[in-house]
């Protein structure tokens, strides 16, 4: 996907070295309004690096533009203020707080009442689930469950651009396809997705358009029907199935 002014995010050549190890080397991408991005590759091809990166998380150099503007040197604050938020793959959730304790304060940063009060509706509408725990601590939900209030969180701090890092970690496979599921109907929302993940059947399915990241630096691009069947793309992440189906992500 080619760099553009009306992009919501545009990576050029953007590298983040670890001392004097390179975990992401000469990486450019682009995320347009509405689409959901994915950027697949084995564990340890910088795929998390590269999203800290994005975040603010993380000294990179290259350029990085946002809604149009230099975002390279906007701090983490600034970002999120401006509508970057990362779902990390820790999912970071305050353990100790009620379920709608944490959605309350996902929504920090919106001042009006009525406002929180409507994006709350709206996430319960999305997670039923989360609805009927609203009182429970978050420390005692299920994986799934928690994952849907990490996305839950998130959506309450009203994204224009949200970065997903390994969304299925350690979900049984009927529940990666229900998280799965709920991130396409982001696309209804205008929310632009950048998905990082290891789970190429499911991510490629979901997406749009997609990266092969390797070694820190990108091996293929394209669309997502165009990468699911590659061979290359087929044999190393899909296994002997090629196509990513739809009903088992």
């Amino acid at each position: 996907m080619s760099a553009s002014p009306a992009n919501v995010l545009d990576v050029e050549r953007l590298s983040v070295a670890y001392g004097k190890v390179l975990a992401v080397r000469d990486v450019s991408l682009a995320v347009a309004p509405g689409s959901i991005v994915t950027v697949i590759g084995p564990n340890g091809a910088g795929k998390t690096t590269l999203l800290g990166a994005i975040a603010g998380l993380l000294p990179a150099h290259g350029a990085l533009r946002c809604f149009g503007a230099n975002a390279m040197a906007w701090p983490v604050e600034e970002r999120v203020a401006r509508g970057i938020v990362l779902v990390p793959e820790k999912r970071e959730l305050f353990a100790s707080m009620s379920v709608a304790d944490n959605l309350l304060l996902g929504g920090f940063a919106r001042r009006r009442e009525r406002t929180v009060a409507a994006a709350l509706d709206d996430v319960y509408g999305r997670f039923p689930r989360l609805a009927e725990r609203r009182a429970q601590l978050a420390g005692t939900l299920s994986g799934g469950e928690r994952q849907m209030l990490a996305l839950g969180r998130a959506l309450m701090a009203a994204p224009k651009l949200l970065l997903l890092d390994e969304p299925s970690l350690g979900l049984a496979p009927l529940v990666v396809r229900d998280i799965f599921a709920i991130i396409a109907t982001l696309r209804a929302t205008g929310v632009a997705v950048l998905l990082v993940e290891q789970n190429a059947r499911a991510a490629l399915h979901v997406a749009d358009y997609g990266y092969v990241l390797e070694t820190g630096e990108l091996a293929l691009e394209g669309q997502s029907a165009e990468l699911a069947s590659n061979p290359r793309v087929a044999a190393t992440y899909l296994g002997q199935g090629g196509r990513p189906r739809a009903a088992t992500p």
